[in-house]
């Protein structure tokens, strides 16, 4: 079994936790909060299906 460094965790796992984190703050806000929350709950929940769409369309 081998064992990895605290640097290669973060390089595996550091976009995956932000987008979660990130809709995680979007889910919330659009339940609880109106206005700008509004306008955030879009912007965080777009995010990553932004993200999913730019990596479908570059080629391999």
């Amino acid at each position: 079994m081998t064992t990895s460094t605290p640097s290669e965790f973060r390089r595996l796992w550091a976009w995956p936790i932000a987008l979660g984190v990130l809709t995680a703050s979007g889910l919330l806000s659009a339940l609880v909060s109106d206005g700008w929350g509004d306008a955030w709950s879009w912007l965080a929940l777009g995010a990553p299906v932004a993200v999913m769409a730019w990596h479908m369309g570059k080629k391999p």
